[in-house]
């Protein structure tokens, strides 16, 4: 997926922001430019793993209900979980 985009190389674009929101950030000393990647980055890994969910949701559902049919397949050499 995604990687910290601290090392990865940078594109220039524009962005139109709230004028309030953006004095009160330079304010605050904020990096814009880093806020908005780090922000937009967990964003799009948000919805990158929505829409795989989505996309893969029979398969998810096939699968647990095997589970819950036959148990996990080395559930007998699970020692942490033995006694519950």
């Amino acid at each position: 997926m995604l990687q910290r985009s601290d090392n990865l190389a940078k594109r220039a674009t524009n962005l139109t922001l709230s004028a309030k929101t953006l004095d009160l950030a330079r304010e605050l000393g904020m990096n814009i430019s880093q806020t908005v990647d780090t922000l937009l980055a967990e964003e799009v890994q948000r919805r990158y793993w929505a829409r795989w969910n989505e996309a893969n949701k029979e398969a998810i559902a096939s699968y647990n209900a095997r589970i819950e049919r036959e148990g996990l397949p080395l559930a007998k050499y699970r020692s942490f979980a033995k006694g519950r």
